[in-house]
């Protein structure tokens, strides 16, 4: 994997990792780890915080642009 200094990432929803909004797979291929990793800890954590993490994703589904 090469990375063009140059120009910085943009964090998107995903068009090919979807589940339910592609913001799972959006995170994982920016950070460049397994989408399975990233779904698992956001079940967790909304699990944990008593549903925060699940407003955060409801968040970042209508905040974070969708994949072109």
């Amino acid at each position: 994997m090469t990375f063009d200094s140059n120009s910085p990432r943009q964090l998107l929803r995903s068009r090919n990792q979807r589940m339910l909004a592609g913001v799972c797979g959006g995170v994982a291929e920016y950070f460049g780890i397994d989408v399975n990793l990233v779904r698992l800890g956001a079940v967790l954590g909304a699990i944990v915080s008593l549903g925060t993490v699940a407003l955060i994703y409801l968040a970042a589904w209508m905040l974070m642009p969708q994949d072109a």
